[in-house]
């Protein structure tokens, strides 16, 4: 049988990429192919190549070519990133940090919200994901609810602009959904949503994407880690053992084999109260020590503690994180933790 590129295209069109849901034609991973009188030459752009989906599409594709084709023709794939290829939305991201928890109701929105604010008044170009596909609060935290992204095209692709506010790009779900009514999706669903949030977006040259994922160790954080180049993780708890208990598997599953994202360090949330009218007291209403032991037992760093005070809440359904104010103790802690967060990748990448 004849070789041509457009009958190597169609049969390759068959082979799905699981992760993102779609074939590696459709989704622009086949590069440079070349054809002879027999053999196939030709390269499959990944997001990342320590992921087995290499190994098993490229496999796929060999099967696939070698049934069209006959088992004598030479068929040579070379797996490379969207960054050798000095393409994809995020081939202009410098580092993925994501922001986890083990349960819901530790302030982690909040956290990756005012970690973004502190990372940007740093100096450094700053997104910010809401993944939280069945909570997402980020649209409320900056006051853009209602608003919907513009889109642009490139290379003959839709792609999302994200929305601007405070120096940050951001993207949640929220903007696409009806926030008052609950999303009932299934794994498949969820994850899709968070492949076009990352995937489908333009998000330029960033130095720092922030991810605000769900609770808990599901698809999504799976989707996460399997697909995307994470460079690490920042896990957030309360001081009482019951939110950390749940904490401490959320870490454990980065520390698996199959996903091995490394773990930043642990930020206390919540850890003591500052009353307004004695800025210079603290009260640890939950107990004093629990983040220095929660984080020696994880043997990660302890990256800050913030306190609660009555302006986060406010601050938070008003559309203007704290850390824009620069005299708050809440933002002063979170930009001793965005410090920490940046010496540490920097070390890790040394």
């Amino acid at each position: 049988m004849s070789l041509s590129k457009s009958k190597i295209i169609e049969t390759l069109r068959g082979v799905i990429y699981f992760a993102k849901g779609d074939n590696i034609i459709d989704l622009g991973m086949l590069d440079e192919l070349e054809v002879s009188e027999s053999s196939i030459i030709f390269r499959l752009i990944f997001p990342k190549l320590g992921e087995p989906a290499v190994n098993i599409v490229s496999n796929a594709a060999t099967k696939a070519l070698h049934e069209a084709f006959g088992s004598d023709i030479e068929i040579k794939i070379t797996p490379i990133t969207e960054k050798e290829k000095g393409r994809g939305p995020l081939a202009g991201v410098r580092n993925i940090i994501a922001i986890a928890s083990g349960k819901g109701g530790v302030g982690k929105s909040t956290v990756a919200a005012n970690l973004a604010i502190a990372l940007s008044r740093t100096g450094s170009m700053v997104g910010l994901v809401d993944a939280d596909i069945y909570g997402p609060s980020i649209p409320m935290m900056f006051g853009v609810e209602g608003q919907s992204p513009a889109m642009t095209e490139r290379e003959g692709k839709p792609f999302i602009v994200p929305i601007e506010k405070f120096g940050i790009k951001l993207l949640s779900i929220g903007f696409f959904v009806d926030t008052d009514k609950p999303l009932v999706w299934r794994g498949p669903m969820a994850t899709s949503a968070l492949n076009q949030l990352l995937s489908d977006a333009d998000w330029g040259v960033l130095d720092y994407l922030v991810i605000d994922l769900p609770p808990g160790t599901g698809d999504i954080q799976l989707t996460l880690a399997q697909s995307y180049s994470v460079t690490g993780a920042v896990v957030v708890t309360t001081p009482q053992k019951v939110a950390f208990a749940d904490v401490k598997r959320a870490a454990t599953m980065f520390r698996q084999d199959k996903l091995k994202i490394p773990l930043l360090g642990l930020i206390e949330n919540m850890a003591y109260f500052i009353p307004d009218d004695m800025p210079d007291k603290k009260y640890y209403i939950f107990g004093k020590g629990h983040g220095e032991i929660f984080a020696d037992s994880l043997q990660i760093p302890l990256l800050g503690q913030i306190p609660i005070v009555e302006k986060i809440t406010t601050s938070g359904d008003t559309g203007s994180p704290i850390a824009l104010d620069e005299d708050s103790p809440i933002a002063k802690a979170f930009m001793e933790v965005a410090i920490r967060v940046k010496n540490i990748i920097k070390e890790n990448k040394s």
